[in-house]
């Protein structure tokens, strides 16, 4: 093969900032930097091949994705600009700002990995980190900062900007991760046969494998290796966000960091004078997504774009799972990793371990970038014992879009070329879910739910629902106090109870 066409990694870098003093602390877009000189270091070429970048690809800050995380100290406004200046790219014309996803840092590898294939792109990096732990901080304190900057030009966009929830479940409060995710839970729990103190406590080991973890990585955030009872357990330092899910069951997304990866060609890395001890190839990778709004799934226990993707990945490879020596699945919350372990047939107690970082609770979870976190650790894992192969899956939105990569320093025996994902697309396109309706009306059962907390404890319900024919609806219930805390405590799968349409459009559901 034309080593020009060859992909390969050839640098990875990290960094967690810790400063209390958020006027001392490392603004955004210089915390991100940092991680691209970190990565160019690692490579042993430094500036050299910091200066051959042709392309970089930066991941969206979730000051720019979602109202909950609006900087009120502005940013820049073509942020891959402002770091192509302070990375000294000056040779980077192509610069890229992706929207919102955790699957985008694969689904980038993915792309410029093709593009290396076909000669359109020499050198390219994708970074991202996020410093919502200052900010915060800075808030709270009321220290005012000015994190500004105006590069100049626009940047050029990857992804899809289509939020991910349509206008009903909107309407319903069901428009983000905290409250859509809780929803997966509890359909798992129906779909396993537990009760509810069993799967919290079920959860709880899962996640304890992967606070393990953290515990030992002096990158992660949280270190404290919590136990199963410390994680599913509720109390004042671990409210519930979205029951079923505590607080140390959802992404911590209140840190500062960042990470960047650089890929390369063989000519180049071997022009450049890389040594071979720092190539990482990418032996198989695949991108599909669910149904994109999570009333239109066929049931909230499944991905069927997960199996897929896994599926592709290691046909791509040319292996099958036993072959992995490093797992790293996405774990925003306890029901991505139990999803993903059942489609991709992985025991939840698979002596491999889950996680090299620590997951996205207790290693950290900045924003849309922390998949670019866990390629660089598996560059170091598969580093560390050559001949190795590492797999990390990539997952954005609600259980909705799916990536993933096979890693190894072995060199790859065929060309790069994934499978056009058009092909295996319709085929999960084509297996729709129940209909649905808007203005559900009388006799109905609830097919899973999540019931929000505030400080002061149970605040709304979220659910869906089946009427008689069979027809899903999203819906709140009363604004019950009690009703709210019993939903809690007991069981109210399958409930029956009644649906009516307020006169704001909203379905409310009346449990018997």
């Amino acid at each position: 093969m034309d080593e020009s066409r060859i992909p390969i990694m050839v640098g990875a870098g990290q960094i967690t900032q810790r400063e209390a003093d958020p006027k001392q602390a490392l603004a955004p877009i210089d915390l991100i930097a940092a991680a691209g000189h970190a990565a160019a270091e690692d490579s042993a070429a430094g500036q050299a091949l910091l200066s051959s970048l042709d392309t970089i690809v930066q991941l969206r800050a979730f000051a720019d994705t979602s109202w909950r995380f609006r900087s009120p100290f502005g940013g820049p406004s073509n942020p891959p600009k402002s770091l192509a200046n302070r990375l000294g790219a000056d040779n980077a014309k192509r610069l890229i700002y992706t929207y919102a996803g955790g699957n985008m840092p694969q689904w980038s590898i993915n792309r410029l990995s093709e593009m290396v294939t076909r000669g359109e792109v020499e050198t390219a990096m994708v970074i991202g980190g996020e410093a919502l732990s200052t900010q915060k901080t800075a808030q709270r304190a009321g220290v005012e900062l000015d994190w500004n900057e105006d590069a100049g030009g626009e940047p050029e966009t990857w992804g899809v900007g289509t939020q991910g929830w349509n206008d009903a479940e909107e309407r319903h409060r069901m428009a983000g991760a905290i409250f859509a995710y809780p929803l997966f839970e509890t359909a798992i729990r129906g779909h396993k046969g537990r009760t509810v103190d069993e799967h919290a406590l079920a959860m709880g080991h899962l996640f304890e494998g992967f606070a393990k973890v953290a515990a030992a990585n002096p990158l992660a955030d949280r270190r404290d290796g919590f136990t199963a009872e410390q994680i599913a357990t509720p109390s004042p330092t671990n409210p519930y966000i979205g029951f079923p899910y505590t607080k140390l069951m959802n992404a911590n997304a209140f840190i500062d960091q960042s990470a960047a990866v650089i890929l390369t060609s063989v000519a180049k890395a071997k022009a450049l004078g890389i040594p071979e001890s720092c190539w990482v190839y990418l032996h198989g990778t695949a991108d599909a997504y669910d149904h994109w709004y999570i009333s239109d799934r066929k049931n909230f226990h499944t991905s069927p774009a997960m199996r897929i993707v896994a599926e592709e990945t290691f046909e791509m490879a040319g292996m099958g799972l036993d072959e992995l020596t490093f797992l790293d699945l996405y774990s925003c919350f306890p029901s991505a990793v139990e999803i993903a372990c059942q489609e991709m047939g992985i025991a939840e107690d698979d002596p491999r371990g889950l996680t090299v970082t620590g997951g996205l609770p207790y290693f950290g979870g900045p924003g849309n970038n922390y998949v670019t976190h866990s390629i660089a650790e598996m560059m170091q894992k598969v580093r560390s014992k050559p001949g190795s192969y590492g797999m990390i899956t990539a997952n954005g939105n609600y259980v909705t879009k799916q990536s993933a990569g096979i890693y190894s320093t072995t060199p790859t025996e065929k060309t790069f070329k994934p499978k056009d994902p058009k092909i295996y697309q319709a085929k999960i396109n084509n297996d729709k879910g129940p209909t649905s309706t808007e203005i559900p009306s009388g006799s109905a059962t609830i097919e899973t739910y999540s019931v929000m907390h505030d400080r002061k404890g149970p605040s709304y319900a979220i659910l869906f629902g089946r009427q008689k024919d069979g027809t899903r609806f999203i819906a709140n219930t009363p604004q019950d106090p009690g009703l709210l805390a019993d939903m809690v405590k007991n069981d109210y799968l399958g409930a029956p109870g009644k649906v009516v349409v307020d006169a704001e459009g909203k379905a409310i559901f009346q449990p018997k």
